[in-house]
């Protein structure tokens, strides 16, 4: 299976080794994304915010491959804080992602300084 590989320039440059998108034939793998401000680095306050944030920059990775948030098959979610913050995380998210909505993963991870990371799988390549 062949794949290709993204780096997109909307996007906070990788903290790391990988890059922002990766295509099959037929799926989308997005890394995982947090809040931060793809001009500045900074990110906003509080889960919602947070998560509004979040999302916006899983949807320029795949807005970068001709995708959008309604493609996504899976979503994985990674929380600093689950108890606290799964209600204020999943109302957004609600609102953000269409139905119907994709299977999830949602778990707590110690986040560096974040509340929310998230990765999708999406359906569909350019």
């Amino acid at each position: 299976m062949t794949h290709t590989s993204h780096v997109v320039d909307q996007l906070p440059a990788p903290g790391g080794a990988y890059s922002h998108v990766t295509q099959t034939s037929q799926l989308t793998f997005t890394a995982g994304f947090g809040p931060h401000d793809p001009e500045t680095g900074a990110f906003p306050e509080g889960i919602e915010a947070q998560t509004e944030a979040t999302l916006a920059n899983v949807e320029r990775a795949l807005g970068a491959v001709g995708l959008d948030l309604s493609h996504i098959l899976k979503s994985t979610v990674h929380l600093a804080h689950l108890e606290r913050d799964f209600a204020g995380f999943d109302a957004v998210y609600r609102r953000l992602v269409p139905q119907p909505y994709p299977v999830r993963t949602t778990v707590g991870s110690q986040l560096l300084g974040i509340l929310v990371e998230i990765d999708v799988v999406a359906e569909g390549a350019r």
